[in-house]
């Protein structure tokens, strides 16, 4: 086809754009999905949706805001988390429709589009000049939650990263420094390294115990692998041997990350080897350890940032106020652990405005409300979170934590996405809560490394080098 042939093709369809795209350009892309909404005005979306304390800010603020400007009515459906895999599995097999939009955890974005789940989202991105506002999502974020095989499955609507709070007059006291470096011969800091997490833990113990203890770490199961997944590829660790495919999660490297997990324990508060992420943001608050590892929430808790809100009245009252520190785990690459994304269900009736609730809800302008709102669990993941004049007001310390959370969103680690995640994630567990039962880490690593190999067989190896190789190649799948 000649140039002539070419340009008469092109030039209508560039018109045509040239008319379109300052249009959608002078408006912001929440105003973009709320007038084109507006034509479903009367209708409604049922949004299958992780319960608890997380569904507030649908429930209270978004699905309410919505209806208000577009007349659509949006329904929650709430799940147990551990369960919102499971429902929307079981729904599509049964092709029912239920759902519109989907929550989509990160670690099941391959399982999730490879079954057909999950509707691609490029044509309505294009159609409606979401890509450039896109562009102010953290690249952590951007480049690892949205895409398969070069596709957008999803929007991110969260910024979970675990990172470390610290107790900042513990570690400022002269007193505690001076007798830290006498024994250890360092200076007193933010741990760079696990065996100094150890070490600082442990010295806090000796000194404070049993009024207060050196750390304390979420070690219920469903919590634990992730932690495990980040100290992993901290140290080195790859998940498998890409021509054989097997699990390498038994090597030398994750049996000596598995022991030293163990090993914690003993400067942990008496019975926390079973603590779940209440039990520890409860010991936190009421100053009874001196550092922990933790999502973003308790950054804005431990400052008493909105807890006067009923739905937060379960929090307790915090004793630290004003003495928090914030760092990046021992490792400087911490887990993007869970985290949430939004999808299109392919069985929904009404696609395109599943799609146009994603876009305002994840805009600049609502998203930045919604991650300020003090009762619910999402947490900054736009570049333009960080640096709100409004957010960076909110407490004395509120500069340091976002800095921090930023630092997180560009350095942290992806959750293991591949066919079955699930299955994977739930045998690790598994071994995580042997480990804290006191078993010896090797046979428990090396049984749960077979058994990850029963998993790849059950999928097909060569199905499934193909899925890792595609994670693997995403920025924040291992350390660079």
């Amino acid at each position: 086809m000649n140039r002539r042939v070419l340009f008469r093709l092109w030039a209508p369809v560039a018109v045509l754009l040239a008319l379109a795209t300052p249009a959608l350009a002078q408006k912001s892309a929440d105003q973009v999905a709320v007038d084109a909404a507006k034509k479903y005005s009367g209708a409604s979306l049922n949004i299958i949706w992780p319960a608890g304390l997380g569904a507030l800010g649908q429930k209270n603020y978004a699905a309410p805001l919505f209806k208000q400007l577009t007349g659509v009515t949006v329904n929650i459906v709430e799940a147990p988390p551990a369960q919102v895999y499971v429902k929307t599995v079981a729904e599509h097999r049964a092709g029912t429709g239920a759902y519109d939009v989907i929550s989509v955890q990160p670690a099941w974005l391959a399982d999730e589009s490879e079954a057909g789940i999950l509707e691609p989202l490029d044509r309505w991105v294009d159609q409606y000049g979401f890509r450039q506002s896109l562009r102010d999502i953290e690249p952590a974020y951007r480049d690892n939650w949205m895409t398969v095989k070069g596709k957008i499955m999803a929007i991110p609507d969260d910024g979970d990263v675990i990172i470390l709070f610290y107790r900042k007059d513990l570690f400022n006291d002269p007193a505690n420094r001076s007798a830290f470096k006498a024994k250890y011969g360092y200076d007193l800091a933010v741990p760079a390294t696990w065996e100094q997490f150890g070490q600082i833990g442990q010295f806090f113990t000796d000194k404070y115990a049993p009024q207060l203890y050196g750390a304390a770490i979420i070690h219920d199961a469903a919590s634990m692998q992730y932690f495990y997944q980040e100290r992993f590829r901290n140290a080195g660790g790859r998940f498998f041997d890409v021509a054989s495919m097997k699990s390498q999660i038994n090597n030398e490297i994750g049996v000596r990350v598995a022991a030293q997990m163990q090993s914690e324990a003993k400067f942990m508060p008496p019975g926390s080897e079973n603590w779940n992420p209440v039990n520890v943001l409860t010991a936190w608050l009421a100053g009874k350890v001196a550092m922990m590892t933790w999502w973003p929430p308790p950054g804005r808790w431990s400052e008493g940032y909105g807890t006067n809100e009923e739905a937060l009245k379960w929090v307790p009252e915090s004793k630290v106020k004003g003495k928090v520190g914030y760092a990046l785990p021992p490792g400087g690459h911490p887990e993007l652990a869970l985290g949430w994304c939004l999808g299109v269900s392919t069985h929904s009736k009404k696609q395109e405005l599943a799609y146009l609730y994603i876009q305002w809800v994840n805009s600049e302008k609502i998203s930045l409300e919604r991650v300020q709102l003090p009762y619910t669990l999402r947490d900054p993941f736009r570049a333009s979170h960080f640096t709100s004049a409004e957010y960076l007001a909110r407490w004395p310390g509120a500069k340091d934590y976002l800095e921090t959370l930023k630092k997180g969103a560009q350095a942290g680690l992806l959750d293991l996405s591949v066919r079955n995640t699930f299955q994977y994630q739930d045998s690790l567990g598994k071994a995580m809560q042997r480990l804290m039962a006191g078993e010896n880490p090797k046979p428990v690593m090396d049984e749960t490394a077979a058994d990850w190999d029963k998993i790849t067989q059950r999928t097909g190896a060569d199905l499934q080098r193909a899925t890792y190789q595609d994670w693997a190649a995403k920025p924040n799948a291992y350390p660079r």
